[in-house]
């Protein structure tokens, strides 16, 4: 395999610039703040700590997933990467913002749809890429749970 060239270098950190500046900006807008502290969770909320690092780690997997297809001309891949990009971005909002845990839920189960989606899609385009995508199924996974029992608990 020969070395990515540097425009294309450029173009890996742009598609995680996005993903990372994105969803930074998402969580610096709309923070959990007291709202979120007052709720009542489930015995397996996580420390608020870990979500920083997580999503970091999450964004730099997604954005490298979102590169990969972009450079393969897969359409249809990338098409489910900006439809799941645009879900991510409009939970912190929905959540945190507009105090909705419900319909918070229901863009969670379509983040998770559209996530799922691009694992199929990408599985024999791009493999490398369908398994960037592993960690953050599980991740959306375990945050819709969390979600759904904060609604059911408030």
């Amino acid at each position: 395999m020969k070395p990515a060239s540097l425009p294309s270098l450029l173009t890996l950190l742009l598609f995680i610039g996005l993903a990372f500046g994105g969803g930074t900006l998402m969580g610096i807008s709309f923070s959990a703040g007291e709202w979120y502290a007052g709720l009542t969770k489930p015995w397996f909320s996580p420390p608020n700590w870990l979500f920083g690092p997580a999503w970091t780690l999450l964004y730099i997997l997604i954005g490298t997933a979102g590169w990969r297809v972009w450079q393969r001309g897969l359409a249809r891949c990338l098409l489910l990467w900006i439809i799941q990009m645009a879900l991510n971005f409009s939970w912190s909002p929905v959540f945190f913002g507009a105090h909705l845990t419900g319909l918070g839920l229901v863009v969670l189960i379509a983040m998770l749809a559209s996530i799922i989606a691009f694992i199929f899609e990408t599985w024999t385009k791009d493999r490398t890429a369908a398994l960037l995508f592993m960690p953050y199924a599980a991740w959306v996974t375990f945050a819709g749970l969390l979600n759904g029992a904060i609604w059911w608990l408030n």
